[in-house]
């Protein structure tokens, strides 16, 4: 009697081993579904931004490039800058999600899955500085992380040291860099930085 109530037990603690394991396969499954959906292109933030060593977006190069007609408008700039920016990501998420449809079986997918969450975490921590920095009281800002630092474009005639301290703080309290990471691009309207 005492063998046969020490084997059910034995197969009951299998049998909700086995089921934690499979919902946890399951759970895992959904997940990385979910994330891929959620990093389509349509559904991500219009203005936010992924780093990709390859494809990084030069903002200083781009604040000063002429348009046909001649110089370009601070709106013109910001807009060429996200649109730069966003092409970026839209690459970068492009190959992450081929990287984990086309994974096998056996594959580890969680080096993927974990670059499409620095992509949003990135997205969300600029879209939060861009907000901030407009909050502020100047007119406009792309804000651009990469793992090595970030650049912050801002809208203004003429930055003071005090602004550049303001600047700085706001990316700070943010994020995790050091100030040296910090590169701050001032822009005025018709002129390159």
């Amino acid at each position: 009697m005492k063998t046969w109530k020490r084997n059910a037990i034995v197969f009951a603690v299998l049998l909700f081993v086995c089921g934690g394991i499979w919902l946890n396969w399951r759970y895992e499954e959904r997940r990385a579904a979910d994330l891929v959906s959620t990093l389509d292109a349509d559904k991500l933030l219009d203005e936010a931004c992924l780093v990709l060593a390859s494809s990084e977006p030069d903002l200083e190069a781009l604040a000063g490039q002429p348009t046909e007609e001649g110089e370009q408008t601070a709106e013109q700039v910001f807009a060429q800058m996200r649109l730069s920016r966003q092409q970026s990501r839209d690459s970068a998420v492009h190959l992450l999600q081929e990287t984990i449809a086309y994974a096998g079986e056996g594959e580890d997918l969680s080096a993927s899955a974990g670059k499409l969450d620095s992509i949003v975490n990135m997205a969300l921590q600029e879209a939060s500085i861009e907000s901030l920095v407009i909050s502020k009281g100047y007119a406009d800002c792309v804000a651009y992380m990469t793992e090595e630092g970030i650049d912050l474009a801002v809208a203004s005639e003429g930055l003071t040291e005090e602004d550049a301290a303001v600047l700085s703080d706001l990316v700070l309290a943010q994020t995790d860099y050091e100030l040296p990471q910090i590169r701050i691009i001032e822009v005025k309207d018709g002129e390159a930085p």
